[in-house]
């Protein structure tokens, strides 16, 4: 059936076809897998969050239907918490059929919907460009890492903001989005030393006289650092690279360090600027995370930091990365695949790779978490070394920003307390499991299993043998904590994350999110 566009879907169309008209049609066709797969992630979202306004659910035998607060009832069909992909094509509010996720979230009339709701249509019309601009199948297996990285098409496998990118025009996704696959061209931008703050060993090539060369990102040349006087006329050429999953982090092409740029604008649920408070901690976490990950026999691999300079703003600054690929032995046949990517790999479709890879994933960043830091290990911060015939065999694991160190489990194993402060250091049990359950079990493990049924086969199998901690003890035995995405899209005013529990394979019980859940407790 052909439905009307939504304002973002006739916006891209409208300018596609000045910009790449050959993609025009593509995109068309792209539409409806688009709106379906946006829909489906949002109907998880209304099933499992604790949301003010849905009253009730209900479970019949055709699927799910929830009474909301305004005496109306939403029934779809029944939900598959760890399923990803398209595969709720309507929902019925009333009686009324709804096959956009924006348009339902219109309809349903609830606080800040409508700016939700936009979110949506943008979300669901570059997720049709980004379908719309793939090579056909069949494609040979990637080379190289950061070809992996871009056959990440649809982005988050749960958030309904999936591929929300407001502020970027067609052509600037087209120029800079990993899954068109562009070359792009970082600038420099030239800022005194004594006005930077800087930590790690900051590269020659990247100084000149008395002054630091701070890579940028040309989105965020042309559209925040250009009213600071520091705009694309003002930059220095740094040379290509290409884009990897976050966008903002970008692989030189003549090789070398990954550049994390600064782009201040809101992507999936977050602004990707870089904090000062990162960049402070960044070298001290970086040889600490280090010397922790040499307890794990060589199962894990932490990226180093190399270097990272503010001029003491969020919107310009950098990090430099070691390569993941830097943990593989090219000569052996090795590459390194970022987990989000998968799912789609042939290699891993069977239940056997797939109970592996999970064997190897929970015993280490269980191990991980038990001596005192819990990692962020969603699909795109963790990666997997792989052998010459595609056997799992250790973990690289990048971005240090957003890990929590507990200080009273690292005493306990007699290790040192990194010298910081902040956010990153906690003690609380709930917080500890919620970032590392939410990020590897509800989120990178499940979206690799593709479903409720496959993850429960995966997570069985699994399970057994690993080392017997109160950790392990609450995650086979509690339900999956995992972030309210829509709840905290339609929550402005209240900061932080908000939680709920997923179904656990493993024990079953009644789906539904329920607010106040604390994993472990």
């Amino acid at each position: 059936m052909n439905l009307p566009h939504s304002p973002a879907e006739e916006a891209v169309s409208a300018e596609l076809a000045d910009v790449r008209p050959a993609l025009g049609a593509p995109y068309e066709s792209a539409l409806g897998g688009a709106r379906a797969a946006v829909l489906t992630r949002l109907w998880r979202a209304l099933a499992y969050e604790p949301l003010p306004w849905v009253v009730r659910r209900e479970r019949g035998s055709g699927g799910l239907a929830l009474l909301l607060s305004d005496g109306r009832r939403l029934e779809g069909p029944p939900p598959d918490p760890y399923a990803t992909g398209g595969h709720v094509a309507e929902l019925l509010l009333d009686g009324t059929p709804y096959r956009q996720a924006g348009r339902l979230m219109a309809a349903l009339r609830v606080p800040h919907g409508d700016a939700f709701a936009a979110e949506l249509d943008g979300s669901t019309a570059s997720l049709a460009l980004s379908r719309a601009g793939q090579p056909p199948a069949g494609e040979p297996e990637p080379e190289s890492a950061w070809e992996w990285e871009q056959r990440v098409v649809d982005g988050h496998p749960y958030h309904p903001n999936c591929r929300s990118r407001p502020g970027f025009s067609v052509a600037e996704q087209l120029a800079y989005a990993p899954e068109h696959r562009p070359v792009v061209r970082l600038g420099l931008v030239p800022v005194r030393v004594e006005e930077c703050l800087v930590t790690g060993a900051w590269p020659a090539e990247l100084r000149e006289g008395g002054r630091i060369l701070l890579p940028v990102h040309p989105w965020q040349a042309q559209h925040v650092l250009k009213k600071t006087g520091r705009g694309p006329e003002a930059l220095r050429p740094a040379g290509a690279a290409h884009p990897l999953m976050a966008l903002r982090t970008l692989a030189p092409a003549a090789g070398g360090a990954h550049v994390k740029t600064a782009l201040s604008t809101r992507l999936t649920s977050s602004v990707r600027d870089i904090s000062g408070y990162s960049i402070e901690t960044a070298s001290v976490v970086s040889a600490f995370a280090q010397a922790l990950a040499g307890r794990l026999d060589g199962r894990l691999h932490i990226t180093r930091t190399l270097g990272a300079a503010t001029a003491h703003s969020p919107d310009l600054a950098a990090v430099l990365r070691e390569p993941p690929e830097a943990y593989a032995d090219a000569a052996a046949g090795e590459r390194v695949v970022p987990v989000a990517a998968l799912a789609g790999a042939p290699f891993a479709r069977s239940a056997d790779w797939q109970a592996a890879f999970a064997r190897l994933a929970l015993s280490v960043c269980l191990r991980v978490l038990d001596l005192g830091v819990a990692l962020e290990a969603h699909g795109q911060n963790l990666l997997v070394v792989l052998s010459a015939d595609g056997t799992p065999l250790r973990l690289v694991y990048r971005d240090l920003a957003d890990i929590r160190i507990s200080p009273a489990r690292l005493a306990r194993h007699g290790l040192p307390v990194p010298p910081v402060s902040g956010r990153l250091v906690t003690d609380d049990v709930t917080v500890l499991r919620r970032k590392l359950f939410g990020s590897l079990l509800a989120g990178a493990l499940g979206s690799t299993a593709g479903s409720a049924a496959a993850f429960a086969e995966v997570l069985g199998r699994s399970a057994d043998g690993l080392e017997p901690t109160a950790d392990t003890g609450a995650l086979l035995g509690a339900p999956l904590p995992v972030k309210a995405l829509t709840l905290m899209r339609l929550s402005p005013g209240i900061p932080g994350d908000r939680w709920t529990g997923l179904d656990n394979p493993l024990i079953g019980g009644e789906p539904g999110g329920r607010a106040g859940y604390s994993p472990g407790t």
